[in-house]
């Protein structure tokens, strides 16, 4: 945006501005340099002022597993469904960034981000990406904003778009300026905004997620631009595995949070979606508890060595 000097408006009003900020308050105004007049404060301030507003909200579905079966919880961190302003907005004419360039730098800052904390790349998702610009294009549309905005959950839109899922979470954002954005500008501070909140960090970082797919819309009317990030783990990459009790005496164990009686000569399956280390609860509680990190197809076995109760990966045949 080109530099406001101070100046003076019709009917008494006044502007002051520096580089770059600016406050007007006037029903009637003019653009320095211009003389002429403008409708009502609201579009003298977009077409005058540079005013960035940013906003997220992030939702998080896992399908926690538990013996024998896999059962869907859903836990959101949301805001009220929002209602963005639809009339058309003036604005200084800005650059228009490439949307789709916009999408991959925020994949590429994203995975930085998972590199940076030790976490494993995620790769784009077809399916994810055609969930995610729909929604996008849904909210840029219609100015709704929230993960309900559409009258559906996230892990509704993933179905659709036919991503079998273990795993969806799912950040969205909304940005505006009126001097407009470069690809680089709009992909930083949108990942910079994520960065910066616990709940859509904790998405971008969570060690299971192994898919992603971004998009990015701009409503026509208003000018803001719409951010969908979502992240997801398929049901075909779930942790399935089993236990079996040959120790001849009741044991227990813990399985992340969870824990579970094993009595002898006893199996039970497991399926999970996120991996999670297993503890042999020593008898009495006293000693050490044996661990044991299981892997999809795993079979473990509890049995009795030089007097303890340890657990083992049976090795396959």
């Amino acid at each position: 945006m080109t530099q406001l000097e101070a100046g003076r408006a019709a009917n008494g009003c006044s502007l002051a501005s520096t580089k770059n900020t600016a406050s007007l308050r006037c029903t009637f105004c003019v653009n320095a340099g211009q003389i002429r007049a403008l409708k009502i404060s609201f579009e003298c301030e977009h077409k005058m002022i540079r005013t960035p507003s940013f906003f997220s909200s992030s939702w998080l579905m896992v399908a926690l597993g538990t013996a024998g079966a896999i059962a869907t919880i859903s836990v959101a961190a949301q805001n009220p469904l929002e209602l963005r302003p639809q009339g058309s907005i003036t604005s200084v004419p800005g650059q228009t960034p490439d949307l789709r360039s916009v999408s991959r730098q925020i994949i590429d800052r994203t995975n930085a981000l998972r590199k940076e904390e030790h976490r494993r790349p995620v790769e784009p998702n077809p399916r994810l990406s055609e969930a995610a610009a729909y929604f996008a294009n849904y909210m840029a549309r219609t100015s709704r904003y929230g993960h309900q905005a559409d009258g559906v959950e996230p892990a509704s839109r993933a179905n659709r778009y036919g991503y079998d899922h273990c795993i969806i979470s799912e950040n969205i954002a909304y940005q505006y300026n009126s001097a407009g954005f470069t690809p680089e500008k709009l992909a930083l501070v949108l990942v910079e905004g994520w960065k910066e909140s616990p709940g859509h960090r904790s998405n971008m970082l969570d060690p299971d997620a192994i898919d992603t797919g971004v998009a990015v819309a701009r409503s026509p009317q208003s000018g803001y631009y719409y951010a969908v990030q979502m992240f997801g783990r398929p049901k075909s990459k779930s942790v399935a595995f089993a236990i079996a009790n040959r120790s001849g005496t009741a044991v227990a164990y813990t399985l992340g949070d969870e824990h579970f009686p094993l009595p002898p000569r006893l199996t039970r399956s497991h399926e999970r979606c996120r991996s999670a280390q297993l503890a042999l609860l020593p008898p009495g509680g006293k000693g050490e508890a044996p661990t044991v990190q299981p892997e999809n197809g795993d079979r473990l076995v509890v049995l009795t060595e030089n007097g303890s109760v340890t657990v083992r990966k049976e090795q396959s045949r």
